[in-house]
């Protein structure tokens, strides 16, 4: 009887032991929906569902943005990921993951439909890696993704920081970036738009003759876009 007893005790030990040992993510609401989540509860580890205001994931301390392929070249395309990499920069660890890299190729987007050369989008790669100094890692599926996140969570823990905040854009920085949103018209071009013509509404009512004097060629393409506005 005496031997029943500890061994029913050593039992409740051993669960009460791996429960606490049980290891927690922290995930945005976002994701809840996910493949990723599925896979993780899976694996074994425990889902804390929160509004993070940046990234998607906390592992260890460690703040993950995850892109699907697809997801990776429209916010490319429309700025957001730009945004992204600044706001993710208040974490001292922080990694990109590029989900699908199997399912989906990259490189395979058509230029003349979305306006993206593939060595735009290998510079962009390149500057997430140098500029933002963000480890990027490539993953096969939301299976892959998941045991990335599950081999992260087994590292040495560290505490994780929810005291981060969306960035803020004044005036000048908003007009900057929409018009960052317009087909070859990066930081420097909208910088001499802005300089020239000082409001958004002075630029789009800006005839094409003076639009040429100041970005060029890029004029042309700048200005058939923006007649769709």
């Amino acid at each position: 009887m005496k031997k029943a007893l500890e061994i029913i005790s050593m039992s409740r030990i051993r669960k009460t032991k791996e429960k606490s040992t049980k290891k927690e993510i922290i995930a945005d609401y976002r994701e809840k929906n996910s493949f990723v989540i599925k896979e993780l509860i899976s694996l074994g580890l425990e889902i804390k569902i929160k509004n993070l205001k940046v990234g998607d994931y906390l592992v260890n301390g460690v703040a993950i943005e995850r892109k699907t392929v697809s997801d990776f070249i429209s916010s490319m395309i429309n700025k957001r990921l730009l945004r992204q990499l600044k706001e993710i920069q208040q974490y001292k660890n922080k990694i990109l993951i590029i989900e699908g890299i199997y399912e989906n190729e990259l490189y395979s987007c058509n230029s003349e439909e979305i306006g993206m050369h593939p060595n735009a989008i290998r510079g962009f790669l390149l500057s997430i890696l140098l500029k933002y100094k963000i480890p990027i890692i490539f993953t096969e599926n939301f299976e892959d993704t998941a045991k990335f996140i599950y081999v992260l969570s087994e590292k040495k823990e560290k505490e994780n920081s929810l005291n981060v905040n969306k960035k803020f854009l004044n005036k000048k920085e908003r007009m900057q970036f929409i018009l960052e949103g317009f087909p070859g018209i990066g930081p420097k071009t909208a910088k001499k738009l802005l300089l020239e013509f000082k409001t958004l509404q002075n630029i789009m009512n800006a005839d094409i003759g003076d639009l040429k004097k100041i970005i060029g060629k890029k004029a042309e393409i700048f200005n058939i876009v923006k007649e769709k506005y």
